[in-house]
C-alpha cells in the first residue's frame, strides 16, 4: 500500500502524518518548542531545533507504521512564512533564524518605505513592508551585523531548511517565496526592481517552482538520521496558510478559511492577485501558478490564549472551556487588544502591546480567559471587515488552528463575524496539505481536486450564529475599535518605552 508524509514546522511544535491514499491517518507525531526572544520584540530559532524535531518526530512516526519506509511514495512540507534562513558558501547556518513575529527591524521598514513609494508597494508589491519578513530581517541583519551578514550566500525560507537537509537541494515555492517581499508576485519571480535597490545580491535566493515540483530525493545520510527509505521523492511544498488551505479544501475562488494558531489569520482564495489601497492586508501566490490568497493577520491569536493561560494556575484546557462557556458575551464588560508583539491587520505597527480594559473587582481569571478569546476574535472580525471592503466575501469559513479544537470559541467566532463555520475531521490541516503535495509530486494523484477528494472530510456540526449574542458582541466590537483609536499614542510609546 503507498502512504504520503506531510511535515508541518510551525512557530511553536513540528507535526508529521503519515496518510494512506484514501485519506486515513496512519501515523502521526510531534515535538514542541519555544522560539528565543533575547530582547523583548525579537523572535527566533535555532535551525537545529527544527531538524531534530524533525528527525525525532519522522523515525517516531515510522515506529508507529504498520509497514516499511519504502511504502512511502513522497514526502512535502507545511512551514511557517516569512522567517530569514541564512546560510554561508559552505551552507553551514550564519545565526539563528529570525521569525516571522520578529519585531526588531522597525527601522529597516522605515528604510525601505523611504526607498519605495506607496504606489509601487501597492501596485507592484501587493503587501505592506512589515517586520518579521525575510527581506526585512535581511537588511536588519545586514546593517546591525555586518560580520555577519559579510558571510551570507543563501536566504531562503524555514520549511526549505528541512528540505535542503533531506534531499541536499536548496529550492523554494511560489507561496513561501511570496512572502518574503523580496518577489514579483504577479509574474512568479524574484524582483530584481527591489533586490537592486536595496542591494542585495539576486544570487541569495534559491530557485522557485509550484508547490508539487519534486525538489530532490532523500539523501542517503537524511535516511541514517530519519529512518527514511534514500531516494524517496522529496516534494516542494508550501507556506502554512496556502497548505493548510488545501487541507481545508479551499482550493477555489471565494472559499475562505479562519485560523486561530500562533497567530490568526483569515484567508480567501482568488483567481487574481488583489490590490489594497490601503496595504493592510497580505496577497501571496498559492500553490500554483496563476492562483492567488490574500489574508489579513493578526500577530497574537493562539499565541495570546496560551500566554493567559499560562498566567493561571495549572488545569486541563477542557475544563476552562466549560468555565468560559459559563460567562455571558462580553466576560463582564471587559475587553482585551491582543497585541502582544505588535500588529498587522489593520494596523501594520509592530510597535504596540497589549491591553485589557474594564477590570473591576468582579472580574476573575475566566473572566480574562474569555476576554482574550473575544479579543482575538474581534482582531480576525477587522481582518473580515477589511477584505470585505477588497469585495472579498464568503457565505461559510472553515476554522482550523487550536482555535478550531474549542467548541467555545467556534461559537463565539460565528457569533461575532456572524458567518457558519464548518471544521475538518482532521485537526492537522496543514500536514494534510504537505500530504496532498507530496501525492501530486510522486503521482499519486492527478490533480489538487482529486487529493482533496481523498483527504478533506467535515465534521457534521456547523456553528451558526445566534442573533441575539451577536447582537452584543456588536457593540463589544465596535468598543474594541474605539479602544485602539483611542489609546494608539499612548500604547505605542508604552511598548517603544519597554523595548529600550
Amino acid at each position: 500500500m503507498a502512504f504520503l508524509m506531510g511535515i508541518d514546522l510551525g512557530t511553536s511544535s513540528l507535526k508529521v502524518i503519515i496518510i494512506d491514499t484514501k485519506g486515513v491517518i496512519q501515523a502521526e507525531s510531534s515535538k514542541a518548542y519555544q522560539f528565543d526572544s533575547p530582547v523583548n520584540g525579537y523572535a527566533e530559532q535555532k535551525t537545529e531545533v527544527w531538524w531534530s524535531a524533525c528527525c525525532e518526530c519522522i523515525r517516531d512516526a515510522l515506529s508507529r507504521l504498520n509497514a516499511p519506509a519504502s511504502e512511502i511514495r513522497g514526502i512535502s512540507f507545511s512551514g511557517q512564512m516569512h522567517g530569514a534562513v541564512l546560510l554561508d558558501k559552505d551552507r553551514n547556518v550564519i545565526r539563528p533564524a529570525i521569525l516571522h513575529c520578529d519585531a526588531r527591524s522597525g527601522v529597516e521598514v522605515q528604510k525601505i518605505n523611504r526607498i519605495f513609494t506607496e504606489k509601487h508597494l501597492r501596485d507592484s508589491q501587493l503587501n505592506p513592508v512589515y517586520t518579521g519578513f525575510l527581506l526585512t530581517s535581511l537588511v536588519w541583519v545586514r546593517d546591525n551585523e555586518p560580520e555577519l551578514y559579510g558571510r551570507v550566500r543563501y536566504a531562503f525560507l524555514p520549511k526549505d531548511f528541512l528540505k535542503m537537509m533531506l534531499c541536499g537541494e536548496l529550492s523554494t515555492d511560489y507561496s513561501d517565496a511570496s512572502g518574503t517581499l523580496a518577489y514579483d508576485i504577479q509574474h512568479n519571480c524574484w524582483s530584481k526592481e527591489v533586490l537592486n535597490a536595496l542591494d542585495i545580491p539576486p544570487e541569495f535566493f534559491p530557485e522557485c517552482s509550484a508547490s508539487d515540483h519534486v525538489a530532490g530525493r532523500v539523501s542517503k545520510k537524511a535516511a541514517e538520521a530519519t529512518g527514511l527509505w534514500e531516494g524517496t521523492v522529496v516534494v516542494n511544498g508550501g507556506a502554512d496558510q496556502v497548505m493548510q488551505a488545501v487541507g481545508n479544501g479551499a482550493i477555489r475562488p471565494g472559499q475562505a478559511t479562519v485560523n486561530i494558531g500562533t497567530s490568526g489569520q483569515v484567508c480567501f482564495q482568488s483567481d487574481r492577485p488583489i490590490r489594497n489601497p490601503g496595504l493592510s492586508t497580505n496577497t501571496f501566490c498559492a500553490y500554483r501558478s496563476g492562483a492567488w490568497i490574500t489574508m489579513g493577520a493578526t500577530m497574537s491569536a493562539g499565541l495570546a490564549f496560551k500566554w493567559f493561560r499560562n498566567i493561571l494556575p495549572p488545569g486541563d484546557y477542557r475544563a476552562l472551556d466549560g468555565e468560559i462557556e459559563k460567562l455571558h458575551p462580553g466576560s463582564g464588560g471587559l475587553l482585551f487588544l491582543p497585541y502582544l508583539n505588535g500588529e498587522r491587520t489593520p494596523h501594520v505597527n509592530p510597535n504596540i502591546s497589549g491591553m485589557f480594559m474594564g477590570l473591576n473587582l468582579n472580574t476573575s481569571g475566566t473572566h480574562m480567559a474569555r476576554a482574550v478569546m473575544e479579543g482575538v476574535t474581534y482582531a480576525l472580525m477587522q481582518c473580515i471587515e477589511v477584505c470585505g471592503d477588497l469585495g472579498l466575501q464568503a457565505g461559510e469559513l472553515i476554522a482550523s488552528g487550536g482555535g478550531a479544537r474549542s467548541p467555545v470559541w467556534l461559537q463565539m467566532q460565528a457569533d461575532i463575524y456572524n458567518i457558519p463555520l464548518k471544521t475538518t475531521v482532521s485537526e492537522e490541516q496543514a500536514c494534510i496539505g504537505a500530504a496532498a503535495m507530496a501525492g501530486l509530486g510522486s503521482g499519486v494523484f492527478s490533480s489538487i481536486e482529486e487529493a482533496c477528494a481523498a483527504f478533506v472530510r467535515y465534521k457534521d456540526r456547523i456553528y451558526t450564529p445566534n442573533p441575539e449574542n451577536h447582537g452584543i458582541y456588536q457593540q463589544y466590537y465596535r468598543l474594541f475599535k474605539d479602544a485602539y483609536t483611542g489609546s494608539q499614542k499612548t500604547i505605542q510609546s508604552l511598548t517603544e518605552l519597554g523595548r529600550r
